[in-house]
């Protein structure tokens, strides 16, 4: 599996790659934006230059950009709706104008309106940014949910689902989110479990499908539906499960992204994703396995 990491941009968008290089990290995942507003200025074409020059200096392998979390496709609310398929076309066109080839988005909510009807307002509004971005390469991928409330993507059937009625395979796939796995009730702690997590992607999204994922141990106990993430090693997952992940060789050109907790560290912001990298790679073996 290629390492990376959530960096951000306050620093501005070139300093990402720079910061992810520092750490050790092979990828970066970023917001194009701020991603608790709808709003946000054009980017800068000086800027963008400096991203994809610092991209290639600091031979990021892949980079991925997470969309704004107010994004809900599946609202049954033609307004919010409405503006959740403008806000998430534009971070189409921000991903591609930085060049980045991956778009990670929640699917998004039903909040009332049933799962059949949050399902296909959430593949509908992907199949409609997708068609006003003809020729485009960005991949849009499903983040599976944790399963509270009325969200949507929590299980591999309903991404199954969404990916065959949006029907765009080439820009198209899933990010598995490990914590979000672990707390909608998949469970991949021994080799048993994860060999039987693996048959059962298989049957459903299919492995080849996956193409990126976040690395984040749980805070919380297994089946919660609770999104709370930890460190890696030092939640509810342990470090087996992981060691299990990384190692597996149908992953080993995927990138799996930190999104675990920081400290509050003014010296070095990301002191705790440094050392959860130094803990990933101290789990890779020389010769990964063939996986189940």
């Amino acid at each position: 599996m290629i390492l990376g990491a959530h960096i951000g941009i306050s620093g501005g968008l070139a300093q990402a790659p720079v910061q992810a290089r520092a750490l050790g990290a092979d990828a970066l995942q970023i917001f194009s934006k701020n991603q608790q507003q709808w709003s946000a200025a054009p980017l800068d074409p000086a800027e963008v230059e400096g991203f994809r020059a610092a991209v290639k200096r600091e031979k990021m392998r892949s980079a991925a950009v997470h969309t704004s979390y107010l994004i809900n496709l599946g609202s049954p609310q033609p307004t919010l709706q409405e503006r959740s398929r403008e806000a998430f076309q534009e971070e189409i066109q921000r991903a591609e104008a930085l060049g980045i080839p991956l778009l990670i988005f929640h699917p998004g909510a039903h909040t009332g309106s049933g799962e059949a009807a949050g399902l296909a307002a959430i593949a509908s509004g992907v199949r409609h940014a997708l068609e006003a971005d003809p020729g485009g390469k960005v991949r849009v991928l499903l983040e599976n949910a944790a399963g509270a409330g009325s969200t949507l993507g929590s299980t591999f059937e309903q991404l199954a689902h969404l990916l065959d009625s949006i029907d765009a395979p080439g820009r198209t796939g899933v990010c598995l989110d490990t914590c979000h796995l672990f707390a909608a009730g998949y469970d991949f702690r021994t080799e048993h479990t994860y060999r039987e997590l693996m048959a059962r992607l298989e049957g459903t999204v299919g492995v080849r499908r996956v193409f990126a994922f976040h690395l984040n141990d749980a805070q919380e106990e297994f089946g919660s539906r609770r999104d709370r993430h930890a460190n890696i090693g030092n939640g509810n997952i342990g470090l087996p499960g992981f060691r299990r992940l990384v190692n597996d060789r149908r992953f080993a050109n995927v990138p799996g992204f930190l999104e675990t907790p920081l400290r509050a560290d003014k010296a070095d912001p990301y002191a705790a994703y440094r050392e959860d990298l130094s803990t990933l790679r101290s789990l890779l073996s020389r010769r990964s396995p063939r996986g189940a």
